[in-house]
């Protein structure tokens, strides 16, 4: 975005009226001109649009066509007021130093600075741009600076993870744990997951999607990493009549079954391994969480099958037992998912690692 502040227009015979209520500002980013009402605009301090457009370059130049190196010389020679000293500071001559004050001058139609005993003495157009143009060289500084790496320790900020309830269920314990070992400033916001999460992640909804994998392609603009393959088991309630050491498939498929639809549509892995085999279940509950399921179970003589890690931790805090299921079901991978503008961002890697190490086989709570 071009911004522009108000500055003061030294009259000029190429300028514009002094008398105009505009100040036209050719922005190379818009491709054409805007005019904008100084009246009604506000400095924008460190915009480096700001200081460079209008406060630095005359408005009858195209901004676009201004060797910004002109700003880096005229800074120097601000500070030095002598042209050798200031080549020296820029890895100048003082010939290709004084080439650049030639163009400076022609381009501000103002001498700039004259000749004295002392050195160079500013002119006052180069007194009126001398705070401009620290401004300015301050603000392109700041651009073209190395990255700052990202410290957990003093970070005062947020991430989100969208995810269904399993994944808050596996992950969030031990994330939680290492943002207060690591990062005590920053916080965490678990987000429900979309349907069509890609979006989510680009209109920024979400710095991370924790998901199961996706069985088609990925969108342009989208990465995602393994975080852990996971089997299933089947969870039921400790002394049910039907299951012993293990459970056969005659009893599974005589007992009521609770089956977990997080988008309401029936069919899932269990009942295409079944259908595989000739036999069916019946389907007795439908929920649409999966932290729900263990509950119901615990209290009747239902049975669920769900990912092996939310059984075996239910186990240890309810009246249930783990155990395989009758038929060999095809496991899962667990990916996360982030957008392209998030991938090289130092912050955003950390947490990444911090989602990986989260997902760890150790660090999950048995």
């Amino acid at each position: 975005m071009i911004a522009v502040a108000p500055c003061r227009q030294r009259p000029s015979p190429c300028s514009p009226n002094p008398g105009d209520d505009a100040v036209h500002v050719r922005a190379p980013c818009f491709h054409g001109e805007r005019a904008v009402d100084a009246e009604k605009m506000r400095p924008l301090g460190a915009s480096i649009h700001c200081m460079i457009d209008i406060c630095i370059m005359p408005a009858f130049h195209d901004v676009a066509s201004v060797d910004l190196n002109l700003v880096r010389v005229l800074g120097a020679l601000l500070d030095e007021r002598h042209l050798t000293r200031a080549g020296k500071r820029l890895g100048l001559t003082q010939s290709a130093t004084s080439h650049a004050l030639g163009r400076l001058r022609r381009l501000f139609g103002d001498p700039l600075f004259v000749r004295t005993s002392r050195g160079l003495a500013p002119t006052a157009r180069a007194e009126e741009l001398a705070e401009p143009v620290r401004e300015a060289m301050r603000a392109l500084d700041r651009c073209f600076r190395a990255e700052e790496p990202f410290v957990a320790a003093s970070a005062a900020r947020s991430f989100s993870v969208a995810t269904a309830d399993y994944g808050s269920f596996v992950l969030a314990p031990k994330l939680l744990d290492r943002l207060g070992r690591e990062a005590p400033n920053v916080d965490l916001w678990l987000r429900a997951l979309d349907a069509s999460f890609e979006e989510q992640l680009a209109r920024g909804d979400a710095d991370v999607v924790v998901a199961p994998a996706r069985r088609d392609g990925l969108p342009a603009g989208i990465h995602s990493r393994l975080l852990y393959r996971e089997r299933f088991a089947c969870l039921v309630r400790k002394g049910h009549p039907l299951v012993k050491k293990g459970i056969d498939l005659a009893s599974w498929t005589s007992m009521r079954h609770v089956f977990i639809a997080p988008r309401g549509t029936p069919g899932g892995v269990v009942d295409e391994t079944l259908a595989q085999l000739g036999k069916r279940r019946r389907v007795a509950l439908a929920v649409p969480h999966f932290l729900l399921a263990p509950h119901v179970v615990a209290g009747s003589d239902l049975v669920v099958t769900v990912g092996a890690r939310v059984a075996e931790a239910f186990a240890e805090i309810l009246p249930l037992r783990v155990v395989d299921p009758p038929v060999k079901l095809p496991g899962f991978e667990v990916r996360m998912y982030w957008h392209e503008r998030h991938h090289r961002d130092p912050a955003q890697q950390w947490f990444r690692d911090a989602v990986r190490g989260a997902a760890e086989p150790s660090s999950i709570r048995a």
